[in-house]
């Protein structure tokens, strides 16, 4: 993961933990779908890589207002009650 990561974005993975683990069965209307859910700080200068066409950053109020997509608002949401 920290590889595709850095791919991705430039950005290398630091302190990685692992946050949830989320695997209900309709998150996903595609099918059945379970997402390994991580948080880690970063460092590095943000690009955007082959599968991106742009890397942004937002605070995490901004993000909370966002409709994201799937259940990826709720994992967010996880992440800041047991913070």
């Amino acid at each position: 993961m920290r590889r595709e990561v850095f791919e991705e974005t430039g950005l290398i993975l630091e302190d990685m933990k692992l946050h949830n683990v989320y695997s209900e069965p309709g998150r996903d209307p595609r099918g059945h779908v379970i997402s390994v859910c991580y948080t880690a700080s970063s460092s590095g200068v943000p690009k955007a890589g082959s599968d991106a066409e742009k890397t942004e950053f937002h605070p995490i109020g901004e993000v909370l207002k966002m409709d994201l997509a799937f259940d990826h608002n709720r994992m967010i949401k996880d992440y800041l009650e047991k913070k």
